[in-house]
């Protein structure tokens, strides 16, 4: 049943000069189905206690953080920013949690001095500082501008709901009930995956994006996390009812309906959409073309993407979960053309475990 995933990935490895890639699928509560190909960049071989950093798959985890404080009570969806932190240059009006959850809060979408930033010593707390100071870029709710400075933003109102750092908080609200090995600022037991073709000046550096040791210990919220495929697929299956006693119904199925009516925005680049639908921390399929899934997934599919050259996604309509991670960044775009091919083929390997 996992012939076509395998062919399809070997195909993929060939086509898009990857050394390795890794594919799990689930339904209900079997065990996943699971393909584990070749190697890193440095030779070592995938498995499934492999430590991938799952870059933008943080944001689920981040987002999943915060939806447990409001089922505790701790935040409120539709509270203004300024609650939490008046002194954020972007808590103006109509800046909610739920705009930042959406990408709809009117921010740019990094740093305006990030570049400059990550190549020198610095620690979660000083980006902290830096993402206090950015302003608004445009007017709240008038465009989906996807970006890293919302989920920052809203890590820094955990840490004041719960006066703890925001890694230590993501580990007892979100990996441990989950049942996740991650680590997010603390080095892994293991060494993790190598990537291949990292596109930074900092590549080959100390401060290489996603193969440092200095990277991982900057702990942001938006892309640090390091985990296992089990661990990423088990994100987007917490947002699928997965794991029992873990958010509210109520939240949960709010939390993957569209929370930005039909307004236009994305990723940028070829990712602009007419309308761009988006959840509560999760990317919703609709009509978005190109994306990341299978045409024949249910336009409800939820879940996200990662530059480190790693998807998870859910459909409602199958009631299958699946989670693919390349040892390649998907900068030459072998992940939004390989992707939805090899995602089509996990949907059915995992449908007829059944």
């Amino acid at each position: 049943m996992m012939m076509q995933v395998e062919t399809l990935a070997r195909q993929t490895l060939e086509n898009f000069d990857l050394r390795g890639l890794v594919a799990l699928a689930a339904r209900d509560e079997t065990k996943p189905v699971a393909l584990y190909l070749g190697a890193d960049a440095t030779g070592a071989p995938l498995g499934a206690d492999s430590f991938f950093i799952v870059a933008s798959l943080t944001k689920l985890a981040t987002a999943l953080c915060v939806l447990r404080l409001v089922d505790a009570g701790g935040l409120a969806l539709d509270d203004p920013l300024a609650k939490y932190l008046p002194e954020a240059a972007s808590a103006r009006a109509g800046v909610t949690l739920r705009a930042l959850l959406c990408h709809t809060a009117g921010l740019p979408s990094d740093l305006p001095n990030g570049d400059a930033l990550y190549g020198k010593p610095l620690t979660w707390r000083d980006i902290a500082r830096e993402c206090l100071r950015v302003e608004l870029e445009r007017a709240p709710r008038t465009r989906v501008v996807y970006g890293n400075l919302g989920f920052g933003l809203l890590a820094m109102a955990v840490e004041r709901v719960t006066q703890e750092d925001f890694a230590v908080a993501l580990r007892r609200l979100v990996l441990n009930p989950l049942g996740i090995e991650g680590y997010l600022g603390d080095e892994p037991p293991r060494a993790p995956v190598q990537i291949s073709d990292v596109r930074s000046r900092y590549a080959n550096t100390p401060y290489a994006p996603f193969n440092s040791r200095y990277y991982r210990s900057l702990a942001l919220p938006w892309s640090q996390l390091v985990t296992t495929p089990a661990g990423a697929l088990r994100l987007v299956r917490a947002y699928a009812g997965k794991a029992r006693d873990f958010l509210s119904d109520a939240l949960r199925h709010e939390a993957v309906q569209n929370q930005t009516d039909d307004l236009p925005g994305g990723y940028g680049g070829i990712f602009e959409y007419e309308k761009c639908p988006w959840g509560l921390g999760v990317d919703l399929k609709g009509a978005k073309k190109p994306h990341w899934t299978p045409p024949s997934a249910s336009p409800r599919t939820f879940g996200h993407a990662g530059a480190s050259g790693c998807v998870v996604w859910h459909d409602p309509a199958a009631n299958v979960s699946w989670t693919i991670l390349g040892t390649r960044t998907a900068d030459n775009g072998w992940l939004v053309r390989a992707g939805p091919e090899i995602g089509a083929a996990l949907l059915d390997a995992a449908a007829r475990e059944q």
